[in-house]
C-alpha cells in the first residue's frame, strides 16, 4: 500500500502564508490609531466584544505568567482551578502526548478537549491534539484569558471545555533587550533570551529559549531496577514576530516558531522526542469595517520508545509519527450602530498525519506498523453582542463541515509481509452549534450573567488510528469513533465589594455526549470508546484582592463529574471519569512594592482522582507550595530565588495497579534576570 495523500507540503503552504509579506514594506512612519484617533496597541486582534464577560473568564497578566516558581506555561495556567492536563506531570516529566488539557473535571484521555489558541491560532498539534507546552515561553507573552464552558465564533469546532487564548507580548510589554539565566537543582539549567527592536512605526521580537536537566527519579524508591532512569530532559524553542503598520488603521502581523524536545521517562532507553515549526500570518483592520484574517502551518514530529517494566527490554519503538496542519479564518465586522457588535466569518482547519512504528519481541522486530488519516473541519459563524443600557446581549451560531478521510492501518511481518492491510471508510457530516448570554450590570460593583451553549470535537488522528503503551497496558485505537457533542448553562455572579477586591462565583451544568474513553476490555487492554456522556455539574469561585503592594488571587473549582454508559461500557456507568478531580484549588499571596525586593507564594491542590476507567486505581490528594522572591540589583537586572513543591510533598501523577509515577519534588533555583 502506498502511503497516503497529504493535505499540504511545505512548498505548497509557504505561498499562502507569505502572500502577504510584501505589504510590511509599505509601513507608516505614524503610529496607528483607530477611527476616534486613539492609539492602539501594535500587535493584538480586535477588541473583544462587550458580551463576552457573559460566558465567565479569567485573565492571567504578564507579571504573574513571569513570576512562577516553575518558569512554566502550564503550571501558571493551574492558577484557574479546574484546569488540568491528563496527567499531573508538566512537560518535563510528562510523555508530550499526553499533554493534552481540559476543564471542568471532564474526564481525561490525553486529547484537548479545550480550544487553545495563540494570538488567535489553534496550537494543538494536528496528530495528537495535545499541547507543546515547551514551545511556549512566558517572557514572550501579554496575557492569558481562560474560559471555561463550550465555544462558538472563530475555530469553536472543539472548544467542549473552554477555550485558553494566549496574547502574545507586545512592544509596550518588551524590554529592547531581556534575558535570564537559572540554575536549579538535578544540575538544571533555564536560558532565555529576548530582543525588540522598533522597526518604523512597527517591531520585532527575536527570542529563545533553552533548558535541560539530569530529572529527579519518577519511580518510587521501593520500585526502582538498574533500569530505572532519571527523567532527563532537554528542549529548546526560537521564535520571531514582527508587526507592522500598513496604514493608520491596518496591521500586519507574523509569527514563527521552530522547537525541539527530548525526554527520558522511568527506564533507560524510553526516549521521547517532540519537534515542531510553525508560521502564521495575520491582517487587522481597525476601520468602519473591521477584518481579521489569518493563515498558519504547522509542520510537527514526534517519536516515543517504549521499555519493558519485566524485562526492560525495547518493546515498541514509536520511530517517526509526521504530521502536518493548515488552516485560516476571515472575520468581518460591519458597522450595524454604537449599540451592536456583528461578527461574521469563516475558518478552516486541515490536518493529515501518519504513524512507522515497529513492535519487538525478544529484541527482534516482530512487527512493522504503519497508520494514518486526515481531518478537516471548515465553518461559517455569525455572532451579535447587542447593548441596551446596563444590559448586554449576546448570541452566536455556527455550522461546520467535518471529514475523516484516507484513515489506515498496516501491518507487515519483519521480513516484510503484508499480514494487515486495513482501510477505514471516508466519513463526513454537518454540525450546528450555537451559544447565548446576557450579561446585567446591576450596578458598577455587581453583574449577573447567564449563559447556554453547544459544541462538538472531531476525534483526533491519534483517537481514531494510533494504539499506545503505558506498559503494562496497551490502549487501542478506534476507527470507529463518533463526534464528541457538548451541552452546558452556567448562572455567574461578579461583584466588587470594596475597593480592590472583585468576587466571581459561577454555578455549571455540562453534558459532554458521547465523550471518547479509554475504555478496560480485557486485563492490561484499553480501547478508546465513545460512552453515552459525561456529566459535570459544580461551582467555581474567584477571587483578587489588592492592598497597597499586597496582593491575593485565588480559585476553587467544586466538580460532581460521572460517567453515563451502557452497551459494551455498561460497566462504567456512574463511575468517576478517569483523571477528574473533584476539588482543585489555587492561590498566590505576593508582597510587590514599586522598588525593592518582592515576594510571593503559590498553593495548589488537586483532589483525589482515579487513574482508570474502572475505579480500581487512586491518585491521593496532593497540596505543594512555590515560592519565589526577587531582589534588585540595578535598575534593570535582578537576582531570583525560586522553590518549586518547597516542602517536598508527595505527588503521584500515574498508578497502574500499585507501579507509581511521582511528580516534580522539591526543586530549588537560583538565578539572574535582565530587562524585565
Amino acid at each position: 500500500m502506498g502511503t497516503t495523500r497529504s493535505l499540504l507540503t511545505l512548498p505548497h503552504a509557504l505561498p499562502l502564508l507569505l502572500a502577504m509579506a510584501p505589504l510590511a514594506a509599505r509601513a507608516q512612519d505614524a503610529a496607528p490609531a483607530d477611527q476616534h484617533g486613539d492609539i492602539v496597541v501594535l500587535g493584538r486582534g480586535l477588541a473583544l466584544p462587550p458580551g463576552t464577560p457573559a460566558y465567565g473568564a479569567v485573565t492571567i497578566d504578564r507579571t504573574r505568567l513571569d513570576s512562577d516558581a516553575s518558569g512554566r506555561v502550564e503550571d501558571v495556567l493551574a492558577d484557574v482551578a479546574g484546569f488540568q492536563q491528563f496527567r499531573r506531570s508538566d512537560s518535563r516529566s510528562a510523555n508530550p502526548s499526553a499533554q493534552g488539557v481540559t476543564l471542568r473535571a471532564l474526564g481525561g484521555n490525553a486529547s484537548s478537549r479545550a480550544l487553545v489558541l495563540l494570538d488567535g491560532v489553534p496550537i494543538a498539534d494536528p496528530f495528537f491534539g495535545y499541547i507543546p507546552f515547551t514551545a511556549l515561553s512566558s517572557d514572550r507573552l501579554a496575557a492569558v484569558r481562560i474560559t471555561r464552558g463550550g465555544g462558538s465564533g472563530p475555530f469553536g469546532a472543539g472548544a467542549v471545555a473552554g477555550t485558553i487564548e494566549l496574547v502574545s507580548a507586545g512592544r509596550g510589554d518588551l524590554s529592547p533587550v531581556a534575558g535570564s539565566a537559572f540554575y536549579g537543582s538535578d544540575n538544571a539549567v533555564t536560558l532565555t533570551g529576548a530582543v525588540a527592536p522598533t522597526l518604523g512605526s512597527g517591531f520585532a521580537v527575536v527570542s529563545g529559549r533553552f533548558e535541560r536537566g539530569d530529572g529527579f527519579f519518577t519511580t518510587p524508591v521501593a520500585q526502582r531496577v538498574p533500569a530505572t532512569a532519571r527523567a532527563r530532559y532537554r528542549d529548546w524553542s526560537g521564535g520571531l514576530r514582527a508587526v507592522t503598520p500598513i496604514d493608520a488603521l491596518t496591521e500586519l502581523q507574523f509569527n514563527g516558531t521552530l522547537f525541539d524536545d527530548h525526554r527520558t521517562l522511568r527506564f533507560v532507553g524510553a526516549d521521547s522526542s517532540s519537534e515542531g515549526q510553525d508560521a502564521s500570518v495575520r491582517l487587522v483592520h481597525r476601520g468602519d469595517w473591521q477584518v481579521d484574517a489569518l493563515a498558519y502551518l504547522q509542520a510537527r514530529n514526534f517519536t516515543n520508545r517504549v521499555i519493558s517494566a519485566t524485562s526492560f527490554k525495547l518493546t515498541l519503538d514509536q520511530r517517526n509519527t509526521p504530521a502536518t496542519g493548515m488552516g485560516g479564518k476571515i472575520e468581518l465586522r460591519p458597522p450595524v450602530g454604537p449599540d451592536h457588535v456583528l461578527r461574521i466569518g469563516v475558518d478552516t482547519r486541515l490536518a493529515h498525519g501518519q504513524l512507522y512504528e515497529d513492535a519487538y519481541t525478544g529484541g527482534a522486530v516482530a512487527t512493522r506498523r504503519t497508520a494514518g488519516g486526515d481531518s478537516s473541519t471548515i465553518g461559517a459563524f455569525v455572532e451579535e453582542d447587542w447593548t441596551i443600557g446596563r444590559l448586554v446581549l449576546t448570541g452566536g451560531a455556527r455550522i461546520d463541515r467535518w471529514t475523516l478521510t484516507n484513515g489506515f492501518l498496516q501491518e507487515r511481518s519483519a521480513a516484510g509481509a503484508l499480514t494487515t492491510d486495513n482501510r477505514f471508510a471516508d466519513r463526513d457530516g454537518s454540525e450546528a452549534t450555537a451559544r447565548a448570554g446576557l450579561l446585567y450590570h446591576v450596578s458598577p460593583a455587581l453583574a449577573l450573567r447567564v449563559a447556554g451553549y453547544t459544541g462538538f470535537r472531531l476525534p483526533t488522528l491519534n483517537e481514531l488510528y494510533r494504539p499506545f503503551v503505558v506498559f503494562p497496558i496497551t490502549t487501542q485505537a478506534n476507527a470507529a469513533l463518533g463526534l464528541e457533542k457538548l451541552r452546558g448553562a452556567e448562572v455567574g455572579i461578579d461583584a466588587k465589594p470594596i475597593g480592590g477586591v472583585t468576587l466571581g462565583l459561577t454555578a455549571f451544568y455540562n453534558r459532554l455526549g458521547g465523550a471518547i474513553a479509554n475504555v478496560t476490555i480485557a486485563t492490561n487492554l484499553r480501547q478508546r470508546q465513545n460512552v453515552d456522556a459525561i456529566v459535570a455539574k459544580g461551582v467555581e469561585a474567584t477571587l483578587e484582592a489588592r492592598h497597597g503592594a499586597v496582593s491575593l488571587t485565588a480559585s476553587y473549582a467544586f466538580s460532581d463529574s460521572h460517567v453515563q454508559a451502557s452497551g459494551a461500557s455498561a460497566q462504567l456507568n456512574g463511575f468517576v471519569p478517569a483523571q477528574s478531580p473533584r476539588h482543585t484549588v489555587s492561590a498566590t499571596l505576593a508582597w510587590a512594592p514599586r522598588a525593592g525586593p518582592s515576594l510571593s507564594a503559590t498553593l495548589r491542590y488537586v483532589g483525589r482522582q482515579y487513574e482508570d476507567d474502572l475505579q480500581t486505581d487512586v491518585l491521593p490528594a496532593a497540596t505543594t507550595v512555590d515560592t519565589v522572591a526577587r531582589l534588585p540589583i540595578t535598575h534593570r537586572l535582578a537576582l531570583v530565588a525560586r522553590a518549586e513543591n518547597l516542602f517536598n510533598a508527595t505527588v503521584i501523577t500515574r498508578n497502574a495497579a500499585g507501579s507509581m509515577d511521582l511528580g516534580t519534588p522539591r526543586t530549588l533555583w537560583i538565578g539572574l534576570r535582565f530587562g524585565g
